[in-house]
């Protein structure tokens, strides 16, 4: 039996790169947009299908509720685009994400829906129903039981498969009508990496590397925009990192807990910092940023851009609503010239 060949032409490439700029000019073709125009601006205008957006940050940053945000508002936000949603969420029940989402459209405190910060109302309540009510109109999907890597891609597999359809469609190179297989636009989070049953890699180094692999084989093969969401090393917690005004403030690549293993397969790499909070730092980095320790500001280093421009833009949090707004680039420290 003779052995498929692993390679395409040249043809095939240049047809399917035209194919694609025809459906990103016509807007047949778009990205996913996220809430955010500085998250848009620094990607292809969004979060492109087939790519991998890994985000990493230290505990109490705001990985996660960036994550649960962009799934909120991606329906409101991208309504000509058909896509599912399929949540690996490890570190969090889904009633506990969606009292965070109900805190996020009311603008009202976790503890207030909980009755542990006053009693929650009844008119807020049925604000609630309405909410759930709307939002179980979208196919939004949740695994919760643990799994291993292998797991997770078969997981991923048979959730693509069910969800396809079979169409027909003219052959670019022989011009002969065929019944291909049409996957569906899906976002696949993670949150987060290290809770992936590491077997049988036998450490969390190698279980990201096999990772890795599998994310990037499964983009190739499927319409599906991954969000991993991954911890930092503990040396960015170090002294001397956190003395204003040192490029030690910023989070680099290299802080990603096993950045070797994910950095070359994701499209897109941000690390989020909270320099007031943590680090208490009046001045940010090198070109000094003025913080005055607010814990509320938070800053996204986009490390890594495939089809964009490294960079950091700036955000504030609001934890008891459960929101990231975007804010204007703090001003930087004046210098006084030596005399």
């Amino acid at each position: 039996m003779t052995k498929p060949t692993k390679w395409k032409t040249q043809r095939e490439a240049f047809v399917e790169s035209l194919l694609y700029l025809q459906g990103r000019q016509k807007g047949k073709i778009t990205s996913l947009k996220t809430p955010w125009q500085k998250f848009n601006d620094a990607t292809t205008d969004g979060i492109e299908w087939h790519s991998t957006t890994v985000i990493g940050a230290r505990p109490a940053t705001g990985k996660t509720l960036i994550k649960d945000l962009i799934v909120a508002a991606g329906f409101k936000l991208n309504p000509l685009t058909q896509f599912r949603v399929l949540e690996f969420q490890f570190e969090m029940l889904g009633k506990n994400s969606a009292i965070r989402e109900y805190s996020q459209s009311l603008g009202v405190s976790y503890k207030y829906l909980c009755s542990a910060d006053g009693t929650l109302s009844d008119e807020d309540f049925d604000k609630c129903k309405s909410y759930a009510k709307n939002k179980l109109q979208y196919p939004i999907d949740v695994v919760e039981e643990s799994c291993n890597v292998m797991e997770f891609k078969e997981i991923i597999e048979n959730y693509m498969e069910l969800h396809s359809t079979k169409v027909k469609e003219k052959n670019s190179t022989t011009g002969k009508d065929e019944l291909v297989t049409k996957y569906k636009n899906t976002i696949v989070t993670l949150d987060h990496s290290l809770l992936l049953d590491n077997a049988p890699y036998g450490d969390d180094i190698g279980m990201l590397k096999a990772l890795g692999k599998t994310v990037t084989a499964l983009k190739r093969k499927y319409p599906i925009a991954f969000i991993i969401l991954s911890q930092l090393n503990r040396n960015i917690d170090s002294p001397e990192r956190n003395e204003d005004g040192k490029y030690g403030n910023f989070v680099l690549d290299s802080d990603i807990f096993g950045s070797d293993a994910l950095l070359q397969h994701a499209d897109t790499l941000i690390g989020l910092n909270r320099p007031g909070y943590k680090q208490k730092l009046n001045y940010y980095g090198v070109e000094r940023y003025i913080i005055n320790q607010d814990p509320y500001i938070l800053a996204m280093h986009f490390l890594k851009c495939r089809n964009g421009e490294t960079g950091i833009a700036f955000f504030r949090t609001e934890f008891d609503k459960m929101n990231i707004v975007e804010i204007p680039t703090p001003p930087r420290q004046e210098r006084k010239l030596r005399t």
